[in-house]
């Protein structure tokens, strides 16, 4: 019998090696995805590429934490709260509120949006007030997506480009790695 039981043993751990490596593989694909988004065509990664692949590591490890209203840590953010809190951990000076946050930065075309730049939202176009604003996470043929603090959601990924709720509400987009180290 005890043979019996080191063989069971045995395939539940091949198993759960096997799932692991299985979980591994995928992980590294998605972020390979976001890698080839940002690297060069002759596979050098720039300082600029690695500061945008840097924040959106920090943005994705905050995935799951709970909205809170003026929240800008770990405890919970709201939509610029999360903005903030990113940048500030790379030496980026922005404001608190999204509102001051789109008069910061160079304005970017849409079409051109890379991984780390800033996406805002409102309802009555640029004269109207700025009511969101989340990280491009990656612009594909896939769609563009964003890293944002959801109200009900708390920190998650959508894809603005086939969302109903997100598209039409798109204003503009800002990049704000030329804020680093100013204040």
């Amino acid at each position: 019998m005890p043979i019996r039981l080191l063989n069971i043993s045995m395939q539940k751990s091949t198993v759960n090696l096997f799932v692991l490596f299985v979980s591994t593989l995928i992980f590294c694909n998605s972020c390979q995805s976001i890698r080839s988004t940002l690297t060069s065509s002759d596979g050098k990664i720039s300082a600029e590429t690695a500061l945008r692949q840097s924040l959106l590591r920090d943005a994705e490890q905050q995935k799951g934490v709970k909205y809170k209203y003026a929240g800008k840590d770990p405890k919970g953010f709201d939509c610029s709260g999360f903005t903030y809190y990113i940048c500030s951990k790379h030496d980026i000076k922005l404001s608190s509120s999204s509102g001051s946050q789109s008069k910061q930065g160079t304005e970017v075309p849409i079409s051109k949006v890379k991984p780390g730049d800033l996406l805002f939202f409102g309802r009555n176009g640029r004269t109207g007030k700025i009511q969101h604003v989340g990280i491009v996470y990656k612009n594909t043929s896939e769609g563009l997506y964003m890293i944002h603090s959801s109200s009900k959601r708390g920190i998650v990924i959508d894809n603005v480009t086939s969302s109903t709720y997100w598209k039409p509400k798109l204003l503009f987009a800002k990049t704000v790695l030329d804020l680093k180290g100013k204040v």
